[in-house]
């Protein structure tokens, strides 16, 4: 079986169902997905007085994007850091190799 091979699978998310046709590759990732969105779903109903699920997709939309630029940032700012050091590490080799 190749892992591009196309399958055809149903989701649900909400209540609802989605058919799509995905590799093989891919299918683990979206049922887990699917499952994640449902839990935080569950979450937002029971935590505030949500009656349009249309609201609670939207926050659960902003939740997951906020997280994903949330790791963005953080990559950023441990990239930037790495950057300063090793700046700084030239620099003092610099002055030590130029004694």
């Amino acid at each position: 079986m190749n892992p591009n091979d196309q399958l055809k699978i149903k989701i649900s998310i909400a209540d609802r169902v989605y058919p799509l046709t995905v590799t093989y590759a891919q299918e683990e990732a979206l049922r887990s997905a699917s499952k994640k969105i449902d839990i935080m779903i569950n979450k937002f109903e029971e935590s505030y007085a949500v009656r349009d699920k249309q609201d609670v997709l939207a926050m659960c939309a902003l939740q997951f994007a906020s997280q994903t630029e949330q790791k963005t940032i953080d990559k950023s700012e441990g990239y930037n850091k790495a950057i300063d050091r090793l700046v700084r590490l030239d620099e003092a080799l610099d002055r030590i190799l130029s004694k």
